[in-house]
């Protein structure tokens, strides 16, 4: 391979770069349509449906990375299970698997988890990653407009030394998808709002019918979906089988755009004399 010659820069150049890009972009979504705080393979699912149907989505993730346990599937083995039907969502994504028995597919989780999250960033979802949840935005009562976040490495610093205030985004409607945490529902939980039961034990069969059936609004505002549906109703985790959280995320997505059209058709319906 011949030689190449970069173009020209200085350093302050792509600092500039940097801050300026992501400044622009973060001031654009600090109010959205829906904040989805959480970005395993439920909260993507639901991200890329929402932006597809032009919604303004943005994805709180305190990880570095995106795809929670969709990466390495179970017990550190990066085989990824989908019971039918959800493979036609695989199929949706253009992710390869292989039917294994009659209702059980696989495939390879770097592969699927990053096509799930190129479609949700192809789609126009806008995410911000190490960055925790760590409060819920109530400007109107009994109902929740937005989320309070950090950087998620200010968890770890002393707060009797450094005081890092968080600031707030604000949207018509927030999903919890932070999996078997549940984050929103138990910030609700410890404000005294609502009671949760926590998942159960594991029965696959149960939980991912279940977990689908549960998706949808949980508090005013709010919209369950993965695996917080199973804290928050008391269902049996699922383990590492993925059919059932891609399916929820979908459902999580048109429960979403079912309520901001009836909201804005509220909005804008003429007042009659």
């Amino acid at each position: 391979m011949d030689s190449i010659t970069f173009s020209p820069v200085r350093e302050k150049d792509v600092t500039r770069a940097i801050i300026q890009g992501f400044t622009r972009q973060f001031d654009d979504y600090v109010e959205s349509d829906v904040i989805i705080v959480g970005a395993g393979p439920s909260g993507l699912m639901a991200g890329k449906e929402l932006a597809d149907a032009g919604r303004k989505v943005v994805i709180v993730e305190r990880n570095n990375y995106l795809g929670g346990g969709f990466w390495i599937g179970g017990y550190l083995m990066n085989k990824v299970t989908i019971r039918k039907p959800a493979h036609l969502i695989l199929e949706d994504l253009g992710i390869p698997y292989q039917e294994v028995t009659e209702g059980l597919c696989t495939a390879d989780g770097p592969h699927a988890c990053s096509k799930l999250i190129a479609a949700a960033c192809d789609a126009g979802v806008f995410v911000v990653n190490m960055t925790s949840f760590e409060d819920v935005v109530t400007q109107q009562p009994g109902r929740v407009n937005g989320a309070v976040i950090n950087w998620t490495p200010v968890e770890a610093l002393p707060r009797q030394i450094t005081c890092v205030d968080p600031v707030a985004i604000e949207a018509e409607l927030v999903i919890d998808a932070t999996g078997h945490d549940a984050c929103v529902m138990r910030k609700l939980e410890e404000r005294g709002l609502v009671e949760l039961p926590g998942y159960g034990a594991m029965d696959v069969g149960r939980s991912e019918d279940e977990v689908v059936a549960r998706t949808g609004v949980a508090y005013p505002g709010v919209i369950v979906c993965g695996m917080a549906v199973a804290t928050t109703y008391g269902l049996p985790r699922m383990g590492p089988t993925f059919g059932g959280m891609l399916e929820s995320g979908r459902k999580a997505a048109q429960v979403a755009i079912g309520l901001l059209t009836e909201s804005r058709t509220a909005t804008t319906a003429p007042v009659l004399a």
